[in-house]
């Protein structure tokens, strides 16, 4: 297989030397690669729109020169090379740990956020991933100490979903997908990065105390046979993440779901003794049949 990450460093610089009415199309320009990633989607989708959509640096000039030195900050952490060795290190683990499994040959966009988005800089912390369509990862960060200290985590966490969801594991359907699997799998990646990482694996905007707390974790059990995307936002990723997507928030912080994959799976790994990286094909109904005894949950699985 073959990871190819994009040269986002070059196509950012021409979008922020360009003249601002030049800024959409270049921005198009640089995402070209990852359209695969919409094949699904009738048309095609406008690459300028899915980069806001992902919280984007904006391509007016309200922020530019605070999107000039995030890039030079993320320019001198090498966080291209980074990403690139780190991706080439979570393949290795997973072959190891399942001998051959699919791995698919991975186009991968590393680009800066938006400095003036409240929610990306403060709520989740300078960080949104999408790696859930086979082949393709994108990662949006602001360069802040904590991104930047945990940009090898971030990129084999969304490897570990990459995989998963990709031909011979999980399937995924959008209309019969449960809450159960996206907290499963945001658990799983989380524990697989923190097996090649540390402590830095676990997603750095899930407090402590939501880690800890046995009624986060209880209201999101309560959740999991919820079925469909459209309330996957209130349960896994929190209220505040609800209000911005304009869905309907469930009384959990940010994060919640991630907490709560994270006991949970780390219940089933300690239960039969395996990895998060050999469990990349369980399924969460397996997973969550072992764990939620054993945490003391009697909600019912996902089917």
């Amino acid at each position: 297989m073959t990871i190819s990450l994009i040269d986002s460093a070059s196509g950012m610089r021409r979008v922020l030397t360009a003249d601002e009415q030049d800024r959409a199309d270049l921005i198009r320009e640089f995402w070209a690669p990852m359209a695969g990633m919409y094949h699904f989607v009738p048309g095609g989708v406008d690459m300028a729109t899915v980069h806001q959509q992902n919280f984007g640096f904006r391509p007016d000039s309200a922020a530019i020169e605070q999107v000039r030195e995030g890039l030079d900050t993320l320019v001198a952490a090498d966080a291209w090379t980074r990403v690139e060795k780190a991706l080439a290190d979570g393949v290795t683990a997973l072959a190891s740990a399942r001998p051959g499994v699919t791995i698919p040959d991975l186009t991968v966009l590393l680009v800066l956020g938006d400095p003036t988005s409240k929610h990306f800089v403060d709520e989740v912390q300078g960080i949104s991933a999408f790696g859930g369509i086979s082949g393709y990862i994108a990662i949006t960060v602001w360069p802040s100490s904590c991104v930047l200290d945990r940009l090898e985590a971030i990129a084999v966490h969304e490897l570990h979903h990459n995989v998963r969801y990709s031909p011979g594991g999980v399937v995924w359907d959008p209309r019969t997908v449960t809450v159960g699997e996206q907290v499963v799998a945001e658990g799983l990646a989380d524990i697989f990065a923190a097996e090649l990482y540390g402590d830095a694996g676990y997603t750095h905007f899930v407090r402590d105390e939501t880690r800890a707390d046995d009624q986060v974790l209880a209201k999101v059990a309560g959740g999991l046979g919820i079925t469909g995307m459209a309330d996957f936002a209130a349960w896994v990723l929190g209220d505040s993440s609800a209000r911005l997507f304009g869905t309907e928030p469930v009384g959990l912080p940010t994060g919640a779901g991630y907490a709560a994959g994270a006991r949970l799976v780390r219940a089933y790994l300690d239960a039969t003794g395996t990895t998060a990286a050999h469990s990349i094909h369980t399924s969460a109904s397996d997973i969550l049949r072992i764990a939620m005894p054993r945490l003391g949950l009697t909600a019912d699985a996902p089917h």
